[in-house]
């Protein structure tokens, strides 16, 4: 039997940070994801998460987990395959550390993605993001504190992890993700007594990210200036906005020449000629039958 503990361990501090130098976003993210999987294989087992060994952890568990994540939860699709992908990259790295389970990493290995639906990216108006950032008072220290961070969430393209490594509280504290989320949902409640659309919208702090990328795209007309200013590492991810962008699909038919065609006139067929027409005659014979 092979303890998982110091395996999973010298995973999340050496192989990701280190090794595969992985992004804190990404090292938070599996963690998340193991902590549920060994949070629910203790349940099931009925062990500690600490006396649980790579042999219990095989195939029909992680479809069981994943099925839970779906039913009980409520996760969508795409957080199944985020949690799928953080087990994958776990089981590729133990197939070198623990050759003797190597047939039961397969199996895990095996296991499909869920195919997901590609939804639009969510993003504001530029009317609608004015009127939040115009919500703060800009007379008292909170306002311009909190027009700060929304006007910074915004024009830099941050994630809400980046921000709130910002210390921007009275006591020289880092915010918390909670913090800013209250923040940003009182500035939009204000803003919708000047912009009645944003009552229809749901705004979190990832589409302030999407509208500075949108804004971007809009202004460049360049999906790498996009791609540069988010800090993407594969222009893949910076593709959504141009889907979501319909001006680019209408400059894109507007510059496209259509190919001329020959001008004729319909004439239509005699009625008795095509009554003589041998399908017609073919036809009318079964019908008579």
């Amino acid at each position: 039997m092979t303890p998982i503990a110091p395996h999973i361990t010298a995973f999340l501090q050496q192989r990701l940070p280190i090794e595969r130098r992985a992004s804190p976003n990404t090292c938070e993210s599996y963690a998340y994801a193991f902590r549920l999987l060994f949070e629910y294989a203790s349940d099931c087992l009925k062990i500690p998460p600490s006396q649980l060994h790579l042999e219990h952890i095989d195939a029909s568990l992680i479809l069981n987990f994943l099925s839970h994540l779906e039913t009980t939860r409520g996760n969508g699709a795409g957080s199944r395959n985020i949690r799928l992908a953080a087990i994958r990259s776990f089981m590729h790295y133990m197939e070198f550390r623990v050759p003797s389970a190597l047939e039961q990493i397969q199996r895990i290995l095996a296991i499909p993605t869920k195919k997901t639906d590609t939804h639009l990216v969510r993003h504001l108006t530029a009317q609608e993001m004015q009127s939040i950032l115009d919500a703060p008072d800009p007379t008292v220290r909170h306002g311009i504190r909190d027009r700060a961070m929304l006007h910074l969430c915004f024009a830099g393209g941050l994630r809400v992890s980046e921000l709130i490594g910002l210390r921007l509280n009275a006591r020289n504290e880092p915010m918390t993700r909670s913090g800013f989320e209250y923040i940003l949902h009182k500035h939009v409640h204000t803003a919708e007594k000047r912009c009645a659309s944003l009552s229809a919208k749901r705004v979190s702090p990832h589409v302030l990210r999407h509208t500075c990328a949108m804004t971007i795209l809009q202004a460049t007309k360049d999906i790498r200036k996009v791609s540069l200013w988010l800090g993407h590492s594969n222009m893949q991810t910076t593709e959504i906005y141009t889907r979501a962008d319909p001006t680019v699909k209408l400059e894109a038919l507007e510059s496209v020449i259509a190919p001329k065609l020959r001008s004729g006139r319909f004439k239509a067929t005699d009625k008795l000629i095509a009554s003589l027409k041998a399908a017609t005659i073919m036809q009318s014979r079964k019908t008579s039958q």
